[in-house]
């Protein structure tokens, strides 16, 4: 049996999962984004990769691709991050919140992306995100001096670059290399992962948790400069939080993210650091929490054990957490959506120390849509990243600083497919929910023909047929059995039953007017 057909028969807690579709169906959330993220592609590997690779992720079905936006990027001169006295006298004639102020063709990617995303119908979601060059952040004591690259930036700093971004991506902004008009960027969001110490530091000192607080100023003032550069209106996001807790309350030791809320939002036995800010500032505003719920080595299911983290399998509580604060604190809406914008497994291969086989990859993937597809909370979920990255030559061979970079694509660094890359396109899951008076199974099926354009509707209408193998026959003898599915819902998705004929493989199939024409999804058998 191949082995993507045993991993979906391990995944026990799907069966529980898919068991409710029909009655969950009409409390899911139907209409998700698909978002995907590959900042080497997009950003830093030139033109023709770059639209290459989103004609590759729009024909797999990508809505949305987020970037990052970094501060140190566009703003230094020189690659210490110390300002040149060229740099200080535009700062000084224009002022930072001028997109004219920095140099032009650090501007380049990120407008060529804009341009390019505009031409093939995806949108564009900019994460502007620190760290920004030296010379925006704090001192830090001379015992944390190699923190400096991340400690305590300026958050009146953040929001003169904040504004600069901004005003730059109206849609009225008038690029210095072309005579053209830059598009619009309407989907932001506002640092990234805060509660982590790659992207912020100090997360504690002394015992406190003091990234909570440096994030609340960072986000209040880079979401006043979106406002004021008229994107008050877009879809702001707040949080983008990684999912992790470490035991210890170091500079850079990760922060729980249950921790990290409850002390950003100041709530019961906070330490109360910054809080009256609220009062000035009020509430924090967004239009959905952004969080990076990945569960690393563990199946979409499974629990971490840390009480602090929130994973794929606890996603659901963060969306409490909010709204018990929201009541006890007046310091966030209540209600608010959840969007999940990273999410990838690791693979082996190539990866030897990644604990996810690329058929465990595909299986977890698709289990993971279904879960997000069933919290009727969540708006939005992305796959990190589209190929995998390289490993790092200047490492020793096979070492796992060779294999630090990531290799959560869902096609290889060389471009081929995984199986992640058909469950992606087309995810498919069906599990046995019982039997009939013949004693033949009956199943309970959820998919998505992610691959289409997001025009499926009751004049529109898509047909799905499933199709079944029994165990030991050829390929040859797929056949398709039982009822059509039809499928109106606006992004693809669908639920269905049917009575299997015996024992074997199924399989869903897909044929159309639009290429390419047919396709069909994984298998996965039943007993």
């Amino acid at each position: 049996m191949p082995p993507i057909l045993r991993c979906l028969r391990a995944l026990a807690l799907a069966v529980l999962l898919l068991c409710v579709v029909g009655p969950a169906a009409a409390q899911a959330s139907s209409s998700q984004l698909s978002i995907m993220q590959d900042d080497d592609l997009l950003l830093y590997r030139g033109d023709n990769i770059r639209d290459q690779t989103l004609r590759q992720m729009k024909g797999l079905g990508v809505d949305a691709v987020r970037v990052t936006v970094l501060w140190s990027v566009v703003a230094q001169d020189a690659n210490d991050g110390k300002a040149t006295k060229a740099q200080k006298k535009r700062f000084k004639t224009l002022g930072a919140d001028n997109p004219k102020a920095y140099p032009k063709g650090n501007w380049d990617k990120y407008d060529n992306l804009d341009r390019a995303c505009r031409t093939l119908g995806i949108t564009c979601y900019f994460d502007v995100t620190g760290p920004g060059p030296l010379w925006v952040n704090g001192k830090p004591p001379k015992q944390h001096a190699k923190d400096a690259k991340w400690w305590k930036p300026n958050p009146r700093q953040f929001y003169k670059f904040v504004q600069a971004v901004g005003k730059r991506y109206t849609g009225k902004y008038r690029d210095e290399n072309t005579p053209n008009t830059l598009p619009k960027i309407g989907f932001w969001g506002l640092w990234n992962e805060p509660n982590q110490g790659g992207w912020l530091r100090p997360q504690w000192e002394n015992g406190k948790a003091v990234s909570p607080s440096l994030f609340r100023a960072l986000y209040q003032f880079g979401r006043r400069a979106l406002v004021s550069t008229g994107h008050g209106g877009d879809l702001i996001l707040l949080g983008e939080t990684a999912p992790a807790n470490v035991a210890r309350k170091t500079t850079t030791s990760a922060m729980g993210p249950k921790i990290f809320i409850n002390e950003l939002l100041c709530g019961p036995g906070s330490n109360g650091l910054g809080c009256s800010s609220f009062k000035k500032d009020g509430p924090l505003q967004a239009y959905a929490w952004a969080h990076h719920p990945y569960t690393k080595k563990l199946a979409p299911t499974q629990r971490d054990p840390d009480p602090t983290t929130y994973t794929l399998a606890n996603f659901g509580e963060l969306g409490t957490q909010l709204d018990q604060l929201a009541a006890a604190t007046g310091n966030i809406a209540a209600n608010m959506p959840l969007i999940s914008t990273e999410f990838g497994y690791e693979t082996n291969p190539p990866d030897p120390f990644a604990a996810t086989t690329t058929a465990q990859q595909a299986a977890f993937d698709q289990l993971a849509d279904l879960i997000t597809y069933l919290n009727p909370r969540v708006v939005g979920n992305t796959q990190f990243q589209l190929r995998d990255v390289k490993p790092d030559k200047t490492k020793k061979k096979d070492s796992k600083s060779y294999w630090a970079t990531y290799q959560s694509g869902i096609l290889t660094a060389g471009g081929t497919e995984k199986p992640a890359a058909v469950a992606y396109r087309m995810p498919f899951l069906a599990t046995v929910t019982g039997r009939d008076e013949a004693g033949l199974p009956m199943i309970s099926v959820f998919g998505q023909l992610r691959f289409l354009p997001n025009v499926t509707s009751d004049l529109f209408p898509e047909t799905v047929h499933l199709q079944f193998l029994p165990f030991g026959a050829p390929p040859t003898a797929w056949a398709d059995f039982g009822d059509p599915i039809t499928v109106t819902n606006g992004v693809g998705y669908y639920t269905g039953a049917a009575t299997l004929p015996g024992a074997g493989q199924i399989r869903m199939r897909w044929s159309g007017l639009a290429q390419p024409y047919a396709l069909t999804s994984l298998p996965q058998a039943v007993q």
